[in-house]
């Protein structure tokens, strides 16, 4: 059924860009035959580029995980409530491109900062080509702005870490022994209502060989949360052993960086000017705004251009503040 979806979405998009193509073709006659139709031209042409670069971005697209469903998890590096306050804002980002994408995301487990931000969070990002898409974001995001929280007004630099695993679905097993877990409730300390805040509803689940631990706290039955934990934790595995599957037979790999506040992959520059740069594929978006409202296409279509081919955006010599 998912096949027969994928295909049935396939040929609607062909007929989209036929139809459209046929309207252009019959406006630009018009047009050659001496008629007024140049903003007629100007409005189709708009969503016909869109739809394009919609078809070329899912082209591109590689890896037999790409078609799943995604888990991301973001953290803030070290900093405190600056850090915390960038991981927040990260996640609203991503959560408004996946409102604007027509995907689903469900937060699973949330935990606050201490006066601002989040110290961590993981939610799902549900929908085809999820975990394709999102593997543009796996890496290390800088922030370079004037601090809310300073009273000085100084400048400062802020790093959150982001990962993103396949869902696994319940074709593809897992081995995962019982005797090998250890599975604790608690009580959520996010929102909720006074069932969730009242009852040892939240689950971890800690995976004693791999050392992966997870949780989920998000439902009113630990039922689910311990349904959606031990989901997470197959996803975890299942990407554990597809990676040691690839360093196994990979002797380079440019495209991927070390997780860590010495790589990043990409910048987001709010002072002493406005500026998103993306480190791998050279590419930079002056309107930072429309990126943290969750326009990340040209950010998304310039990685897997750039994986796919080795091209690049730009030529790499803006310079950022250190």
């Amino acid at each position: 059924m998912q096949g027969r979806k994928r295909l049935e979405e396939a040929i609607a998009s062909d007929d989209r860009i036929r139809a459209m193509t046929d309207d252009l073709d019959t406006l630009f006659e018009l047009a050659r035959e001496g008629e007024n139709v140049s903003g007629d031209i100007e409005r189709d042409l708009k969503p016909y580029g869109e739809l394009l670069e919609r078809l070329e971005t899912a082209m591109l697209l590689s890896g037999e995980n790409a078609a799943r469903s995604a888990i991301m998890t973001i953290h803030p590096g070290a900093g405190g409530t600056e850090s915390q306050d960038w991981a927040e804002m990260l996640l609203r980002m991503y959560l408004r491109w996946v409102e604007r994408d027509g995907f689903q995301a469900v937060i699973t487990d949330r935990l606050e900062g201490e006066g601002a931000g989040i110290k961590s969070v993981t939610f799902e990002v549900n929908g085809d080509n999820a975990y394709g898409l999102l593997q543009s974001e796996i890496g290390v995001h800088r922030l370079v702005r004037i601090s809310p929280f300073d009273s000085n007004a100084r400048r400062h630099t802020s790093f959150a870490s982001v990962f993103v695993f396949p869902q696994v679905d319940d074709e593809i097993k897992i081995d995962i022994k019982l005797d090998d877990l250890r599975i604790d409730t608690f009580r959520s300390s996010g929102a909720g209502g006074q069932h969730v805040n009242m009852t040892d509803s939240a689950v971890r689940i800690t995976h004693f060989s791999t050392g992966i631990v997870v949780q989920c706290q998000n439902e009113r039955s630990q039922h689910k949360n311990r349904e959606t934990a031990m989901k997470q934790l197959k996803a975890r595995m299942y990407e554990r052993e597809l990676e040691k599957k690839r360093e196994e037979t990979r002797k380079t790999e440019d495209a991927k960086l070390d997780i860590n506040f010495g790589s990043q992959i990409r910048s987001y520059v709010l002072a002493p000017y406005r500026m998103i740069k993306d480190h791998r594929t050279k590419l930079s978006i002056g309107d930072v705004d429309r990126v943290l409202e969750g326009d990340l296409e040209p950010l998304i279509h310039a990685y897997l251009v750039w994986r796919k081919t080795g091209k690049v955006a730009g030529d790499g010599k803006d310079e950022l503040p250190e």
